[in-house]
């Protein structure tokens, strides 16, 4: 079988935990939910923390560490800490996790846009499920700009670098392919590059069969042989529709994960990332494909290991 690197999206921005109650909190529930989805074959584990009281998303960089140490204590897999972060944080608060953590692997936005959660607030019930901060934290988006400036990017390239990190390229729209090539022309980032096409964000490109047609052939342009991607869709049906086209065009990786996607069906709401992990898996042995190891996805992306982290 030819192998496939399955990230987990553990806990993040996109999803306010009022949505469900499988979304973990707490660093102890984040650690457990990111151990279950390794054991279920995740390779890797991408990261968000919250303020353990209220659940709002923080970027407190003690909880980041308390998370990260209590995942690699316990198990071997490619912990990939966001440098996205969330609403209302500024870029230091956001890519502090690169020179206080140093992870093997950090994610990596590639151009601004409006991101928009608002919808989430106006389902039926929100109002009663939610605390009065969801709704707010939702509500603000409608005037949101998640920026990732060409400043900004050029601080974080060089932040990366330092680090030693691999950034994993969240491409949220074509035009972000187009940043990374001016990125790479500078010499502000090491080829090959590894990028996640994020689709299906409200502000951003649709996660439709067409949109990752155009993404993928974009990015062969851009970059020729001098790439690996991945494929993260935000919804459901999404995050399964765009995992199936990965696998069948040939990408290096799928991401699922109760930040993305709370669903393992129509009818049935996940319990744990583990659940949306093992549907992943399943999915993937239809197309004759096995998840990777951390360590052959560490060898295949070059990563520094995990002896050399700061955690």
């Amino acid at each position: 079988m030819d192998k496939v690197i399955i990230s987990a999206a553990i806990t993040g921005g996109m999803t306010v935990p009022g949505q469900s109650p499988a979304i973990p909190v707490t660093p102890d529930e984040i650690v457990e939910s990111a151990v279950g989805a390794h054991a279920a074959g995740a390779t890797i584990v991408h990261l968000h923390v919250r303020e353990p009281a209220s659940g709002k998303p923080s970027s407190d960089i003690d909880l980041f560490r308390e998370v990260v140490s209590g995942i690699k204590e316990r198990c071997d897999v490619i912990v990939q800490p966001t440098t996205g972060g969330g609403k209302g944080m500024s870029l230091e608060e956001r890519s502090a996790v690169l020179p206080e953590l140093k992870p093997e692997m950090a994610t990596f936005n590639t151009g601004s846009f409006n991101f928009g959660l608002f919808p989430i607030a106006e389902r039926a019930n929100a109002g009663e499920d939610f605390e009065e901060w969801e709704i707010d934290y939702l509500e603000g988006t409608r005037d949101y700009i998640f920026r990732n400036t060409f400043a900004d990017m050029e601080k974080v390239c060089a932040m990366f670098r330092e680090s030693g990190s691999k950034p994993e390229l969240e491409a949220y729209d074509v035009g972000h392919l187009y940043n990374i090539k001016y990125l790479v022309d500078k010499d502000l980032l090491d080829t090959p590059v590894h990028i996640q096409f994020v689709l299906g964000v409200m502000g951003a490109n649709a996660a439709t069969i067409d949109q990752v047609m155009h993404m993928r052939r974009t990015a062969m342009d851009l970059f020729g042989e001098d790439f690996t991607w991945s494929a993260a869709g935000v919804g459901y049906p999404a995050e399964y529709h765009l995992a199936a086209m990965c696998l069948m065009l040939g990408g290096q990786g799928i991401r699922v994960g109760l930040e993305d996607n709370l669903r393992v069906s129509r009818k049935k709401r996940a319990e744990t990332n583990a659940e949306l992990v093992e549907k992943a898996v399943a999915l993937a042995a239809m197309f004759d494909r096995e998840p990777s190891t951390p360590d052959e996805a560490r060898e295949a992306f070059g990563l520094k290991g995990r002896a050399a982290v700061a955690f």
